[in-house]
């Protein structure tokens, strides 16, 4: 046996050089030889049978590995067993998707996917051809009724989508048998393709459902990794926010590299525009006295500005705004949230962002009201992200009045006010509308003539007097308002085109 298997190996023939003469206790253990007993078997029967053997999709890959361990490459004096196998790899077009992916399940069992391999390189080339082509149909329809795994898309979905779906989709199962490695080789390749990016998110999704079923704690932190790396490499386009927060969920609870974390919150904070308030109310880590994790929206808005940072829309900018601002209100309430986080995500995006800073407003006025016991200098600091211009009447009336607020800013909310209503009554020369210097000065005044107390702190007094002249001005405004609405409509119809000219009244 030594012989004749020695005549086709190169191995063997340098293992027994010297030993031909010894033919008793000679035993010869090989403890990595690819396939095991059955690979050994397969080249006994290539060498016994003087050089030929039927190679088919099913053992092509064994015979390779088997060949190259047995170091049989050489077609002089004996026919080559690793040139034959190269040979059945040149029909490798021709064969079904049924025997692709049969040799893709032997090359996962042999071949390492880290290293190079010819006959890996050659399967995957081919599975990607296949993949990319419109007219391949598989054999094992995902969609079936009998299929073990469901990978379709919303059961709310329309017959017609479903079918789309399945029509784009019907190699998910199909390659759900891949370990980790060969799915990032594959992915990796089907990017360079040009494949539909979108399709390639929805599969890797689908992939990490499946494998979790029965995966340990470190094999789901890897395929998390890996997964996450992958997205990366796909357009931001094709990501959806509800795709990369459930991926979030996941990598939540496991204990995935901080890099690989700051990569998936880059990812979720380019598409945060269209994410909801329930996607980031994330509960706040272990040991964390505040109810939800307010570094991590701290972290995701920054990276959606720093994404956006040169084509930033100001329709995607208004969105997530708009989105921080019912964070905001949500968080506002929560008695361990510190002054200084608070001020960090009212602060966080520029004035520009908003339209109207009511809602803004809502959020620093419910987060006063719990932390009454703030300093004055943190209160000015939160209060400071307010822009009085932004702010609608009702809610600088209610800015006025509300003692929780410093009254310096509630002063300021005076001034703003007045001269709204002064605008809205249109009974006030341009030269009565005052700077908020001259304001102060004339407050003080007009505090004397009300009997204000006279050892008020000056601020105080400007407060109260600002109150008395602003109460005077909705006096004077729903006077007006009367006044207009007892004019007869005959008269009003009499003003003709001149009717337009009335002064615009507060309501």
């Amino acid at each position: 046996m030594q012989r004749i298997i020695s005549s086709f190996s190169g191995r063997f023939s340098k293992l027994f050089v010297n030993l031909m003469d010894v033919t008793s206790n000679l035993k010869v253990v090989f403890h990595d030889f690819p396939g095991g007993a059955e690979g050994f078997e397969l080249v006994a029967r290539f060498c016994y049978n003087k050089g030929r053997t039927e190679i088919t999709p099913a053992n092509v890959v064994l015979l390779n590995s088997a060949a190259k361990f047995m170091e049989m490459e050489s077609d002089v004096p004996r026919p080559s067993l690793l040139n034959q196998t190269k040979r059945a790899l040149d029909g490798i077009s021709f064969w079904s998707w049924s025997e692709l992916l049969v040799a893709l399940k032997e090359c996962q069992d042999l071949v390492s996917a880290s290293n190079s391999s010819l006959i890996l390189d050659k399967v995957l080339d081919c599975v990607i051809v296949r993949l990319a082509s419109p007219t391949v149909i598989s054999p094992y329809t995902s969609s079936s009724e009998n299929s073990s795994f469901k990978c379709s898309c919303d059961t709310r979905s329309s017959d017609s989508t479903r079918n789309h779906f399945s029509q784009i989709s019907w190699w998910f199962e199909d390659l759900l048998f891949l370990n980790i490695d060969l799915i990032d080789k594959v992915i990796k390749m089907m990017t360079c393709q040009r494949f539909d990016h979108a399709i390639i998110s929805k599969f890797l999704l689908c992939y990490q459902r499946s494998r979790f079923v029965t995966a340990t704690p470190t094999e789901k932190c890897k395929i998390t990794e890996v997964l996450i790396n992958l997205l990366s490499l796909l357009d931001r386009s094709s990501l959806s926010c509800k795709l990369l927060f459930d991926v979030f969920r996941v990598a939540l609870r496991l204990k995935i590299s901080r890099h690989s974390r700051s990569i998936l919150e880059n990812l979720i904070g380019s598409r945060l525009d269209e994410a909801t308030i329930n996607f980031l109310l994330v509960p706040s880590p272990h040991r964390k006295g505040y109810m939800y994790d307010v570094n991590l929206v701290l972290r995701l808005v920054n990276a959606f500005c720093n994404e956006g940072s040169c084509c930033l829309s100001p329709m995607r900018l208004s969105k997530v705004a708009s989105l921080l601002d019912s964070y905001l209100v949500e968080v506002a309430a929560d008695i361990h949230l510190k002054p200084s986080k608070f001020a960090a995500l009212v602060m966080l995006l520029p004035d520009s962002a908003r339209q109207s800073h009511d809602r803004l407003f809502q959020a620093v006025d419910i987060y006063l009201e719990v932390h009454g016991g703030i300093s004055k200098a943190e209160k000015m600091r939160i209060c400071s992200a307010l822009n009085y211009a932004k702010l609608s009447t009702d809610a600088l009336r209610h800015l006025a009045r509300n003692s929780k607020f410093p009254s310096r800013i509630a002063i300021q909310a005076f001034i703003n006010q007045q001269s709204k209503l002064e605008n809205f009554s249109g009974s006030l020369s341009a030269e009565e509308i005052i700077n908020e210097k001259e304001d102060s000065d004339q407050a003080l005044l007009y505090a004397t003539r009300v009997n204000l107390p006279g050892r008020a702190d000056p601020l105080d007094l400007q407060l109260q007097a600002m109150r008395c002249r602003v109460t005077e001005l909705e006096k004077f405004c729903g006077m007006m308002q009367t006044q207009i609405g007892n004019i007869p409509r005959t008269r009003l119809s009499s003003l003709g085109n001149n009717a337009r000219f009335l002064p615009k009244l507060c309501s």
